[in-house]
């Protein structure tokens, strides 16, 4: 029998990316409902139900568009510790390929979030061929700022959001190429 939810998406050096699925709920709404990690979120702290909804768009993600926000497990434990990917974001009336990202607090300042980065949009580049993806942070999220910088993406634009000030970066697929040969000193 294959499971939707043990289907491998990718791996990096210490993460395991899969679907989310229902049996992520109890961890899931855990990390949803702290509210440090959702403090820029426009949903907002989620509980049970928010964060079972949440799974439900996921997974509707996976149907229609082959992406979505993924489960991050950590290798050594094999914990939940977030999510991360990209999936169809409407932004000034244009469906757009955003990625997302959100760990537990307790994985933050760990380099984690970089790695999910970068393992997301090499899948984005490399496996779907999306030839752009762009990331939505408000400014005063500095420590999301400098994840999207650690990975590549440099200039911004300033938008509207769900009625807050965004800056809204871009990274196109010939970007994200030059960005991994600077990295491995090509």
């Amino acid at each position: 029998m294959h499971r939707e939810d043990s289907v491998q998406l990718f791996e990096t050096e210490r993460l395991v990316a899969r679907p989310l699925s229902l049996q992520d709920l109890p961890a899931l709404t855990e990390i949803l409902s702290d509210p440090e990690v959702m403090k820029y979120s426009v949903r907002g702290v989620c509980d049970g139900e928010a964060t079972r909804e949440f799974i439900d768009w996921c997974a509707e993600c996976y149907s229609s568009h082959g992406v979505g926000p993924w489960a991050l497990l950590e290798k050594a434990s094999g914990d939940l510790i977030g999510f991360c990917g990209v999936g169809p974001e409407l932004v000034d009336d244009v469906e757009e390929i955003n990625l997302g990202y959100r760990l537990a607090r307790r994985f933050w300042n760990q380099g984690f979030a970089t790695e999910a980065v970068n393992g997301v949009m090499m899948y984005a580049f490399d496996q779907k061929h999306y030839e752009s993806v762009v990331v939505i942070i408000e400014p005063e999220h500095i420590a999301s700022v400098r994840v999207a910088e650690k990975a590549g993406f440099g200039d911004y634009t300033v938008h509207e959001f769900h009625s807050r000030p965004v800056r809204l970066y871009r990274m196109i697929c010939e970007d994200w190429v030059l960005h991994n040969k600077r990295l491995s000193g090509l």
